[in-house]
């Protein structure tokens, strides 16, 4: 059964720029080359509610299969260069894994 897992990282109010710099510059580089992109769904900003946050959420085949990916993730020497840019930024991180409900679409 797959796996969905939703990071939200609230981040510091001011330093969304910021962010978006090390991202583009570090960050997505990094899980791009290492092919770390490929269980990603997508990245997005919050717009209402807790602002100032940068959401991701990922599609794993199964826990095994999202413990390997973290793995290879944070054994990336230029992913964790990135990392310790952005960890700084973030205030608080919140991870859900979610399942699928037996109806409607699913990515």
């Amino acid at each position: 059964m797959a796996i969905y897992e939703l990071r939200t990282y609230e981040l510091r109010v001011g330093v969304l720029k910021e962010v978006i710099g090390y991202y583009n510059d570090f960050g997505w580089p990094a899980l791009k080359s290492g092919g770390f992109d490929k269980k990603l769904i997508g990245y997005f900003f919050t717009d209402t509610g807790t602002i100032n946050s940068l959401v991701h959420m990922w599609k794993f085949d199964d826990d095994n299969d999202r413990r390997a990916h973290w793995a290879a993730v944070f054994a990336s020497d230029d992913f964790m260069a990135f990392a310790a840019k952005f960890r700084p930024l973030v205030q608080t991180q919140d991870v859900q894994l979610l399942t699928e409900s037996p109806w409607g679409p699913h990515p």
